[in-house]
């Protein structure tokens, strides 16, 4: 394998660009040198501990209420063994690959830190059915978020001994076969191991991180949605002037007024203040403030997943002086709240989207064609196109009311406070699924709107090379048609899409 093909894991700098590059490219992972050094010496200090003959939880203890029940030496390999088995009790859809091969490489990453005690013949087998695709089927629905994602890491370490269930080129095996068929071998666990694999926040977190990296392409298309709107509607770019913005210096306000201010630059479409009216409704006039507010957001969501992507969160944790001590750095409250804020910050982009659409298609707000139909009433136009957007804004309402404010304690009370941070992170995608419809929606509209006025050659170059590619997926409406699809491919376009993130508009 070439050393510039190979992402190294060292538990300290991986960053959501290499998990999308190895999650969707099928980049290689290694661990760096360095990793597995501590990885042999945190093992040491295990060994170490048992030949003193220390008690050590979740090593020669029991889990949870029953960490005062003593192992015997010769059951400490059967316990972590059991542990997997136990608590493999995920329920629901499987999560998708992307998410599986996310929560791999985050739970390889905190191993290689070197505070787990993980041997590195388990470490490196994990990292093995990274690189050759083995997935392992992971339910959804199970995680409380605190004793770290239990369940769906459970799903996850069976896999390494030759159990449960996985994913293999297009192939549903038991974990054995799956292996096999790699050309790969399970390990038999030793002391702490089973616990190592499965305690930790990396459900949560990976789906925090592709959510991520989608919502972030979902907010440049939310702006460049705004932008077209704006040439659709005529709007006043006066509200986006950088030293109107700078009374109230936020600097997300002037981050987003000063993408718009390029992309509209040389545009015949937009006009000043008074020019034909003073002002926009809020849904245009303060795009800076409402789209600005959800990207600072995000910015407080990016901060939190880059220091959970290189965080040990096990229990207990392997000290470099020798101490192991219990904590409760798998409890998943930083990234639950994370979470909630990101399904909020997403939702808002959809919310005020819709409300643009509603200016597109109702004649009495835009001046144009009603619903944007081409032969009104005969059609229907856009209409139902407007209904679809409000479900989705109403279903996101729902969605992010804030899963950590929830907690129902679990192991007879020894676990009397959790995050339910898994449940905030799968609600968190699934309003940034139904954000990226919406704003596919509106990008639909705008590109009807602009048609039906014969404006193409008005627009300003960045939006119009933008517009071509929209309708790439979705021409305008000759007469009524079935769009749906076209919705939901423009959708999917919006969330895979780097045009706009890499700036080469």
């Amino acid at each position: 394998m070439s050393e510039k093909k190979v992402i190294q894991l060292d538990g300290e700098s991986l960053d959501r660009q290499q998990i999308e590059r190895i999650v969707y490219e099928n980049v290689l992972v290694g661990i760096s040198e360095h990793a597995v050094k501590r990885v042999l010496e945190s093992r040491e200090r295990i060994e170490k501990q048992l030949r003193d003959g220390k008690v050590i939880y979740g090593v020669n203890t029991g889990f949870g209420k029953l960490s005062d029940i003593q192992i015997e030496e010769e059951d400490i390999a059967k316990l972590q063994l059991n542990l997997l088995r136990a608590d493999a009790v995920g329920v629901g859809d499987p999560l998708p690959k992307p998410v599986v091969r996310a929560m791999m490489i985050l739970r390889a990453n905190a191993l290689a830190k070197g505070f787990s005690g993980i041997k590195e013949d388990t470490l490196q087998l994990l990292v093995q059915m990274i690189n050759k695709g083995v997935h392992p089927v992971v339910p959804c629905k199970g995680s409380v978020g605190a004793s770290g994602d239990l369940a769906p890491l459970a799903h996850v370490a069976i896999v390494l001994i030759g159990e449960g269930r996985a994913e293999y080129k297009g192939e549903i095996l038991t974990g054995g076969e799956a292996l096999k068929r790699a050309g790969l071998e399970p390990v038999t666990l030793q002391a702490k191991e089973g616990l190592a694999l499965i305690n930790g926040t990396q459900a949560m977190t990976a789906v925090g991180v592709i959510g991520f990296n989608e919502v972030e392409r979902i907010g440049y298309a939310a702006d460049m949605s705004a932008s077209l709107t704006m040439e659709a509607l005529r709007g006043i770019i006066t509200a986006f002037d950088s030293e109107l913005l700078a009374v109230r210096p936020h600097r997300e306000f002037e981050v987003v007024a000063s993408r718009i201010r390029n992309w509209l630059e040389g545009s015949k479409r937009v006009t000043s203040q008074g020019q034909i009216r003073m002002q926009d409704a809020y849904s245009i006039r303060c795009i800076p403030q409402v789209h600005g507010a959800s990207w600072q957001s995000f910015q407080y969501v990016e901060d939190r997943l880059s220091v959970e992507m290189n965080s040990a969160t096990d229990n207990p944790i392997i000290l470099e002086n020798g101490e192991i001590i219990s904590g409760g750095h798998f409890h998943g409250q930083p990234i639950a709240l994370a979470m909630d804020f990101m399904k909020v910050g997403a939702a808002e982009l959809a919310n005020i989207s819709e409300r643009r659409i509603e200016r597109l298609v109702n004649p009495q707000l835009s001046g144009l064609s009603p619903f944007l139909a081409t032969d009104p009433g005969l059609e229907c136009g856009l209409m139902v196109a407007q209904y679809a957007a409000a479900a989705l804004v109403s279903e996101n309402k729902v969605l992010a009311h804030p899963a950590s404010v929830d907690s129902i304690p679990t192991s007879a009370n020894q676990e009397d406070h959790v995050s339910m941070g898994t449940i905030g992170s799968r609600q968190a995608r699934e309003i940034i699924h139904n954000s990226a419809r919406v704003i596919a929606i509106e990008l639909i509209c705008a590109s009807q709107a602009i048609h039906l006025d014969h404006a193409e050659s008005e627009l300003a170059p960045a939006t119009k090379s933008y517009l071509e590619k929209v309708r790439e997926i979705c021409p305008p409406l000759l007469g009524d048609r079935d769009i749906s699809e076209q919705i939901e491919q423009l959708a999917q376009f919006l969330l895979r899409d780097d045009t706009l993130t890499q700036k080469k508009l």
